[in-house]
């Protein structure tokens, strides 16, 4: 949980659990690129760096690999997937596609403890500094919003999309801050909260059209002082 989290942040968001927590930690030091794609880790050495036990570090991971951040092989050890420009290029239009229908639905009758849930997050945002989890909580934020439409099979696409978006924004070493700023998801959830369909349209596909625009003209670049564990 933020540390800077506000009282009403604290109720209107659960406490995750233990595994929730070790997924976030270790999606974080991905995002912030302490961990990347040139690590060489295996089990053991990120349970000794996250104090945890194996089994909870392959649970983690098994999760990952799902969401196609790590790739995990028999008889090779885990690492961190490498976005190229085409496979970011798809994985946006798929978002674009599948998002703005989630935002349209979620704007027919939005229920006021998910609204409340999303402006709790978005108090997390806004006193959010580390990169890492800065891009990690933009993510969930898309993706509470998704939950909210009633639609799971959307909903759950959406999952294996947004995960790959943080990744390809973390490997690029796009600036995104200023265009998926919590200002930005303010106000789509203002709009949501007044049935303004036309207008979260609106501002979702120029947050989409922004992001596209920062990470297909980026490049990825070495970065310096990266944990290989």
């Amino acid at each position: 949980m933020n540390s800077f989290a506000s009282p009403q942040t604290l109720t209107a968001l659960p406490f995750p659990s233990r595994a929730d927590d070790l997924y976030s930690r270790i999606f974080d030091a991905i995002l912030e690129q302490r961990i990347d794609a040139a690590s060489r880790f295996t089990e053991e050495s990120l349970a000794q760096m996250f104090s945890v036990r194996r089994s909870e570090i392959r649970g983690v991971l098994t999760r990952l690999s799902h969401q196609q951040i790590i790739v995990l092989r028999a008889n090779h050890r885990p690492r961190v997937a490498t976005l190229d420009a085409e496979q970011t290029r798809q994985t946006l239009h798929a978002r674009r596609l599948t998002e703005i229908t989630l935002v349209r639905l979620t704007c027919r009758q939005p229920r006021t403890q998910d609204l409340n849930r999303l402006h709790a997050l978005i108090e997390s945002e806004r006193h959010c500094t580390a990169r890492g989890p800065a891009i990690r909580l933009s993510g969930e934020f898309h993706l509470q919003l998704a939950e909210m439409a009633g639609n799971a099979p959307l909903a759950h696409f959406l999952g294996s999309l947004v995960p790959l978006t943080s990744l390809a924004i973390a490997q690029f070493d796009a600036q995104v801050e200023g265009y998926c700023g919590w200002q930005r998801h303010e106000d789509i959830v203002n709009a949501v909260e007044g049935g303004d369909a036309g207008t979260a349209e609106a501002l979702l596909s120029r947050h989409l059209d922004h992001l596209e625009a920062v990470l297909l003209n980026s490049q990825s670049i070495s970065r310096q002082n990266r944990v290989a564990v």
